[in-house]
């Protein structure tokens, strides 16, 4: 990246400005990054349909972030045009985010969407697709980083990699949960 410095002239700092500007304004105009993870799981498409759309799974899940439901749906099973406000604790930091269950198609598909929260805007997509008691779960997270480019500049050095992970220990268990007898304590 351009530096401006005392010693250029105007002429200089002018031109570097406009290149600086110019490359700002590529980096906006670069799509936010769209995080697609696909997870075989040997069980019944129902019974991760539901694992998906627990609360008490979904904490199981994100104990690492001391995640908690304070708000909406707490416990149990989410469902259509229901929303939920968690509170967790990411980076240091306790944050709250409410999503709400925007589509519903059980046990095909749904869709949870932050509806407020630390992020310009997030939409998860959830699909399962069943065959012969196999299930495969494609979620498909696709958000918005806040603070502009600052918040583009985050998702390259650590926030998308961050995510990511969330989104693969969340998979984790519920295939644990789902491929063992697990699911019977959460889904009763």
């Amino acid at each position: 990246m351009e530096t401006i410095t005392r010693d250029m002239g105007a002429d200089e700092a002018i031109a570097s400005l406009l290149h600086i500007t110019a490359l700002l304004h590529k980096e906006k105009k670069k799509p936010m990054p769209i995080i697609r993870i696909e997870t075989k799981i040997k069980a019944d498409k129902n019974i991760v349909f539901d694992l998906s759309r627990s609360i008490d799974l979904h904490k199981i899940s994100t104990e690492q972030t001391n995640e908690e439901a304070i708000a909406g749906i707490t416990s149990g099973l989410i469902g259509a045009n229901e929303s939920v406000t968690w509170r967790a604790k990411h980076f240091g930091i306790y944050q709250k985010i409410t999503s709400k269950i925007t589509k519903f198609e059980k046990p095909e598909y749904f869709v949870d969407e932050m509806v407020k929260g630390i992020f310009k805007r997030f939409k998860h997509e959830h699909t399962f697709k069943g065959n012969e008691g196999q299930t495969l779960m494609i979620d498909v997270f696709d958000y918005e980083s806040p603070l502009g480019i600052l918040g583009k500049i985050a998702d390259k050095l650590f926030l998308e990699r961050y995510m990511k992970k969330l989104l693969q220990k969340r998979n984790e268990t519920i295939k644990e949960f789902a491929e063992s007898e697990k699911w019977k304590d959460v889904l009763k």
